[in-house]
């Protein structure tokens, strides 16, 4: 009987005196994202001709040209096209574009380019700039030009141009 007893007091001993075992389960969930094509124009800028006197300078020969940039960003291989349209003055086309003076309806014309050599005309349809995305912003560069031409009436002169992104 004490063997016994003694072997109850060791099996009881154990179950107290030892740690406990434990025990885990695992499982796992899916993460997911859909990128759909998509294109951003993230900043545009004034393109200014500054001030001037006679258009085309005293021999009347000399272009006034300067540039301005915008920004935009498609996704990784989303081919697009940047047009450029004809602005907002009565009389202006894609080709030539029309500066209007905010107090008279006299205008100067002017040209917007896609290279610095002034030889790609920027519009749109076939006459959009294409490319293709790769998920970072880029910039680009509109190269504009007013010829010489007979000078109106002095004034501040304006037009707005809307960049169209097609994807």
């Amino acid at each position: 009987m004490r063997v016994i007893m003694g072997l109850g007091l060791l099996a009881g001993l154990a179950c107290i005196g030892g740690p406990a075992a434990a025990t885990t389960t695992t499982s796992t969930f899916a993460v997911q994202l859909t990128i759909q094509a998509q294109c951003v124009i993230n900043s545009t800028a004034t393109l200014n001709f500054g001030t001037a006197g006679v258009l085309g300078g005293a021999g009347g020969t000399t272009n006034t040209d300067q540039s301005t940039t915008f920004a935009v960003q498609c996704t990784n291989t989303t081919p697009f096209t940047i047009g450029l349209d004809a602005g907002t003055t009565t009389g202006g086309s894609t080709t030539v574009r029309k500066l209007l003076n905010s107090g008279s309806s006299a205008t100067v014309n002017y040209t917007l380019w896609q290279d610095s050599g002034r030889t790609i005309n920027w519009g749109t349809g076939s006459a959009a700039l294409s490319d293709t995305g790769t998920g970072a912003s880029v910039t680009y560069t509109v190269y504009g030009r007013i010829p010489p031409q007979t000078t109106p009436a002095p004034g501040s002169y304006s037009d707005t141009i809307t960049v169209t992104v097609t994807y």
